[in-house]
Parts: C-alpha cells; sequence; structure tokens
C-alpha cells in the first residue's frame, strides 16, 4: 500500500500476529491496548543522546503517564528514574525496583504521612507551597535528610492552547510564584533559613505548550537558582529539576518537537543550565511513550442515522478520557483494519467511531473519512502508549483491557509479546463483607448456574 509510513506498517504486522495468537479477538478480547517496548528503547535512548552526560542527568520517567508496573519497570532497565506524584504511583515505582534515589516526588496535596515516607526512605521531594516547607521542617526535627530536597517555581510566564495542562500561569495551583508582590524575597529567605534546600524545580506545562515557554521558564528557575547563590555566597542550589511537558504530534507518526530539539531551546534560553554548576532532574512521560502505544478493539455493530455512518467498537471513554471529553484538544488517528489486522482499502467515506459507553458524546473520532468499516472489522487508535489504556476510566463499569507489550527480531523477525496487564473479569465485582473485609463477588457463577 503506498504512502505508508513504516510505523504504520509495523502496527499492521503487530495487529496481525495479534489476531493470530488470540491476543485480540471479538468475542473473548475484543479490546486490548500494546506497547512498543523496542520503541520505547529508541525514545529513551534519544533522550539520553539528548542531554550532556556532564553534569549528572537523571531522568525520571513521569510514571502517570503510563503506571503499569511492568511498563515502570522497563524505562528503569533503559535508565530512567521515576517521578511520581501521589503515593500510589511512588508504591509502583518501589515495586517496579527504582532506587528511592532515583525517585522524584511531586505533588501540590501530600500528607504528613506520605511527606514522612519519603523522607524516611531518601526519595526527591520537590515543595509546592511554604506550608508543606513548614511540614517537612517539623518532620526533620533538626535532623539532615537524606531525601534531595527543593521548591517548585512558578515562572508565571503563561499557559498554552490547552488550558488544563499550562501550569506556568498567574493563578497556577502549583508551586510558589515568582512574580507576586513580595513572593520571590519570601522563598529567597526559605532558601537563607534551609540549607538543606539544594533544588530547585520547575514545569510550565505539557502538551499544548509552546517550547520557548517551557525553555522560558526554565531559564526563571535557573535565574532564581543563581540568585540563591549569589546571596549566599555559596553553592547551596546544586540542581535544577527542569520537569518534562515536551508535547506530541498526534496528527501523524512523525516524532516532532525531539528532544534534541527542545535542549537547542534550552541552551538558547538558559544556558548557565549546561554551565556544569548544576545537576539536572527531567521529568518527560508522554513524549516517552506516547507514540510507542497503540490501542486496538473490534467494530461491534454499524448503523446509518439520519444520513450518518456509525461504527460502534468497543474502544471508548474508558481508553480514551480525554478525547471524549476534549476531542478539539485531543484529537486521535483512526485506522481501519480487517478482522485478520489488514489494513482495509477502498476509498473513504465519512463516518462516526464510538465507543460502548452509554451517553452520546462517547466518541473517538466523529465524521471521520476512513475505508467503510463493518462488524468484525477493527480499528487501530495509534499514539495512545502514554494516559490511554494504561489509565482506564471506569464508566458504566467498563472493564480494564489487557495490555500487551511487544518486540520483534529486526525487521521480519518474529514478534515476541509479554502481558503487562490482565483484562480485568467483568464479571468478578469487587466488594465488601459486614467487617470491611475484601471480597470478590463472581457474577459468572451465578450466570452459569442461571442457564
Amino acid at each position: 500500500m503506498t504512502g505508508r509510513t513504516p510505523a504504520a506498517e509495523r502496527r499492521e504486522r503487530i495487529l496481525q500476529e495479534a489476531v493470530r495468537q488470540g491476543l485480540l479477538d471479538a468475542e473473548r478480547s475484543p479490546l486490548a491496548g500494546f506497547v512498543d517496548l523496542d520503541g520505547l528503547a529508541a525514545t529513551v535512548a534519544s533522550l539520553h543522546r539528548a542531554f550532556p552526560s556532564s553534569p549528572r542527568v537523571l531522568h525520571a520517567f513521569a510514571a502517570k503517564a503510563n503506571c503499569l508496573v511492568p511498563v515502570l519497570a522497563e524505562v528503569r532497565r533503559l535508565g530512567m528514574g521515576c517521578e511520581v506524584a501521589t503515593a500510589g504511583e511512588l508504591a509502583r515505582a518501589l515495586a517496579a525496583g527504582f532506587a528511592p534515589e532515583r525517585i522524584v516526588f511531586d505533588s501540590p496535596a501530600k500528607t504528613e504521612a506520605e511527606l514522612r515516607i519519603a523522607l524516611d526512605l531518601g526519595v526527591t521531594v520537590n515543595v509546592d507551597n511554604h506550608q508543606e516547607l513548614a511540614r517537612i521542617d517539623r518532620a526533620l526535627g533538626g535532623r539532615a535528610p537524606a531525601s534531595r530536597i527543593g521548591v517548585r517555581v512558578n515562572s508565571q510566564l503563561g499557559g498554552g492552547s490547552i488550558a488544563a495542562m499550562s501550569t506556568a500561569t498567574r493563578t497556577s495551583k502549583f508551586g510558589v510564584p515568582l512574580g507576586d508582590p513580595g513572593s520571590r524575597r519570601q522563598l529567597l529567605r526559605a532558601y537563607h533559613g534551609h540549607p538543606w534546600l539544594t533544588w530547585v524545580h520547575t514545569h510550565a506545562g505539557s502538551q499544548g505548550c509552546p517550547l520557548d515557554l517551557m525553555a522560558g521558564g526554565v531559564a526563571r528557575a535557573v535565574e532564581f537558582a543563581e540568585e540563591v547563590n549569589a546571596s549566599l555566597g555559596r553553592r547551596q542550589v546544586v540542581g535544577i529539576d527542569i520537569g518534562g511537558g515536551l508535547p506530541v504530534n498526534f496528527a501523524d507518526d512523525e516524532t516532532t518537537p525531539t528532544f534534541d530539539t527542545y535542549v537547542r531551546q534550552l541552551r538558547t534560553q538558559a544556558p548557565a543550565l549546561f554551565s556544569g554548576r548544576y545537576e539536572i532532574v527531567t521529568e518527560f512521560g508522554r513524549s516517552v511513550l506516547a507514540k510507542n502505544g497503540f490501542t486496538a478493539a473490534y467494530v461491534e455493530y454499524t448503523k446509518s442515522t439520519g444520513g450518518r455512518r456509525i461504527a460502534v467498537t468497543h474502544a471508548g471513554v474508558q481508553v480514551a478520557t480525554r478525547t471524549v471529553f476534549q476531542p478539539d484538544a485531543w484529537p486521535l488517528r483512526i485506522e481501519a483494519h480487517d478482522g485478520s489486522g489488514r489494513a482495509k482499502q477502498g476509498g473513504p467515506v465519512r463516518q462516526d467511531i464510538a465507543g460502548p459507553a452509554c451517553f452520546a458524546g462517547d466518541l473517538l473520532a466523529c465524521d471521520r473519512a476512513l475505508p467503510l468499516l463493518e462488524p468484525g472489522d477493527l480499528v487501530t487508535v495509534p499514539d495512545t502508549g502514554a494516559y490511554y489504556f494504561s489509565t482506564p476510566f471506569h464508566y458504566n463499569s467498563l472493564p480494564e483491557p489487557a495490555v500487551h507489550g511487544f518486540r520483534t527480531e529486526g525487521a521480519g523477525g518474529d514478534v515476541r509479546f509479554e502481558l503487562l496487564r490482565p483484562a480485568q473479569d467483568p464479571w468478578d465485582v469487587p466488594g465488601f463483607d459486614a467487617d470491611g473485609a475484601a471480597l470478590t463477588w463472581r457474577a459468572h457463577e451465578t450466570v452459569r448456574g442461571a442457564g
């Protein structure tokens, strides 16, 4: 088929093999997620190459992008650390084998218990506000921390095209503002009064934020670190956590922008970051995994209503929550395949790609031109390796789909799958007894008994 990218051909090959091996089946497993472990390794390698090896750089994968423990273990084996934003993500990072000193804890709502655990383990903590800083001070009780501790600063430079993804706005809930009256001076006093504050953290936003805004936020953080050290007459701040947020191209298979592009922007706007005076931490997530995963689902029914063709599939809001609720901000591509996984031929037909949930807006795509879909066909949804099937939404009690990792042996070699998350059985219903003990009600046994 002419005009197809190597990535599209690779997805087709993987899809066909998944069908052949029974990982996708119209009756037993009509929906699944797939993670390209070869592609993940190549992406992480490109991230390592983009940044200098000296001073020391820790690339901490943002666990929220894909919190499956086997995926976290894979990025650990590839040399990354882990950035976590909740106690649940911290638990998963530890389960994946990350050493505490290679874990970074970012959250605007850390409890005292969570802070004590992180400090006792030696996990890096980025402080969100002055009240949290006071809690840490009390928890330490005058002792030197085993953790690296910094403060998240808000450059207040503005937002990008997606408001919900913009964290450097004037009224952002994250971090200590640098531009509010008296705020910078108060923060400077905090660094003077706490010699264990040795890092500065920032994160200007994510998808929809331009690179110059992101790099500008880093530049403001570096400027503040330089101000702290100059005012103290010594090098107290030794590291800068620049956050992540590199946007992803969802329009086609091209990877743009690249990590190299972003580093060039950083060198232009924040040259002191690479002066050798500071260690660096990054927190990339979506840009590491989005293009290294896809979702596949069977078409269950098709219909025509009001002159519009509709294909009802098993992939919807439960695996593409952001796209369903904000389709203009989070559009996804759809690829049409027959039941064996081969790319469908034929002229484009305008049709809606709908999900299984019980509300009208559960649409993966609206009025999309594709070869005509029929029951038993498959659709694939590229670029969903981050924030999609790994973060299911349990609307309508829709079950979590299986997620499979895959590797290939050369261009035409064997495809090897490994189970990253088993499919949830919709007939296994969790509950609790009168004493609060967890139970599982096996509804399917009742159904079979009735039959």
